[in-house]
């Protein structure tokens, strides 16, 4: 059973699970990857941290959802601006990053090359 200070506690969490992807679940079906979170010293919640390409797919979704639009519709700006935001949290050391970002903002994997390489001075 869950006090009143645990769910406002797990209602605080969600935003920030929701927003990397990742699943709340009860911490007695947490498993050896999963991570438990403790309040006022008794485990609240488990979190399932998700694949990395799956937080990728993930943080391309939501960026389509805050802007309105798909991303390919974006103009080149705005996809350069994305692409050195996702730059910033790592999503080309994901496999086949630059092949996801560049399918979803409507160009060649060699545009989102240029875009790296531009923001790099090369």
């Amino acid at each position: 059973m869950t006090g009143a200070g645990e769910d406002a506690f797990i209602a605080a969490v969600k935003p920030l699970v929701d927003a990397m992807g990742g699943e709340m679940l009860p911490p007695d079906e947490a498993g050896t990857d999963d991570v438990v979170l403790s309040w006022e010293g008794a485990a609240a919640v488990a979190v399932r941290l998700p694949q990395l390409g799956d937080s990728l797919d993930h943080i391309l979704a939501a960026l389509e959802r805050r802007r309105g639009v798909p991303l390919a519709d974006l103009d080149r700006r705005a996809k350069q601006e994305i692409v050195r935001g996702l730059e910033a949290r790592g999503a080309f050391a994901v496999r086949h990053g630059v092949e996801t970002v560049a399918s979803a903002l409507g160009v060649s994997r060699f545009t989102v090359y240029n875009y790296l390489n531009r923001e790099k001075g090369v």
